[in-house]
């Protein structure tokens, strides 16, 4: 059996990062798949790029991968990470870096091969509140629920083109992404978890913008739509911390895929673990 660790949303707490390493040294998993917002919030970059900023990637994640390799030799897992969207983008730069040093495969809006199954990735969420817009996309048009910001609006810590930021949808990544691919065997780590699921349910009740009604789910239509139709066997998520306490759940499915996540709102780390082959006997734990 190829087991899996699955985290998400550390937001650069080292304590969580701590208990992480030694849960690995511990227990050897084949896989690690970490699904963004590991950073200290980007929040920073958003008013001030400047050479004060500590590089978290270098200065504290790498050197902790880096013993961690040394200690574990060849049972040292396969990591998988992208960001998600509290991670400034500027930050992409030092984790290829990082990559290249064989401690972790960084795969937003790609796909390889582990084994007998395909891993793909994808960091972008639906337009949120907030201001950084690194990684937000709209959904299945340019469509914005009430409170949030388009991603035409807000800072971006790397630039892209107008076009891109009016007319690039998570749906049409994700077409891209995949095209005819057989799914049956296929891991997706997503940053945002389906609409209308127990993984995407945000404390939003009752809450009005405008006199409008808040949507208390708030993750993407492509993205459910995509496990509808295409039937992957597994997607992780995170991004919406307090889901599984409001829903008191951190796993879904739909049809034959199952859904974890491993966002949480609580000072613990959230740890999903799961095998390959049996997704159906996945545990979390908070550490």
């Amino acid at each position: 059996m190829t087991t899996c660790f699955f985290v998400s949303d550390l937001h650069g707490h080292i304590d969580r990062y701590r208990k992480l390493f030694e849960v690995i040294a511990d227990e050897h998993p084949a896989v690690l798949f970490i699904g963004g917002d590991i950073l200290p919030s980007g929040a920073a970059y958003v008013s001030s790029i400047d050479p004060a900023h500590s590089d978290f990637v270098n200065g504290y994640l790498a050197v902790e991968f880096e013993k961690l390799k040394k200690k574990l030799g060849q049972d040292y897992p396969k990591v998988f990470l992208i960001l998600g969207n509290d991670d400034a983008r500027i930050t992409e730069a030092s984790i290829l870096e990082v990559a290249t040093r064989g401690l972790w495969e960084y795969i937003p809006n790609r796909k390889v091969s582990f084994e007998l199954f395909t891993v793909y990735g994808y960091a972008h969420v639906p337009p949120t509140p907030f201001l950084l817009k690194d990684w937000e996309r709209y959904d299945v048009s340019r469509y914005v629920d009430p409170g949030c910001i388009s991603p035409e609006e807000g800072s971006r810590t790397i630039p892209v083109s107008d076009y891109e930021k009016r007319y690039t949808t998570i749906q049409k990544d994700l077409d891209q992404l995949v095209g005819n691919d057989a799914l049956e065997n296929a891991v997706f780590l997503f940053h945002t978890p389906p609409y209308e699921t127990k993984l995407d349910r945000a404390a939003l009740d009752g809450k009005t913008i405008d006199y409008a009604p808040l949507d208390p789910h708030i993750g993407s239509i492509a993205v459910r739509r995509f496990i509808e139709s295409r039937q992957p066997l597994i997607t992780l998520h995170g991004h919406v911390h307090e889901s599984a306490r409001l829903t008191g759940s951190w796993r879904d499915r739909i049809g034959n895929t199952h859904l974890f996540s491993a966002a949480h709102d609580g000072t613990e780390l959230s740890l999903v673990r799961f095998e390959l082959e049996k997704p159906d006997d996945a545990t979390r734990e908070l550490l």
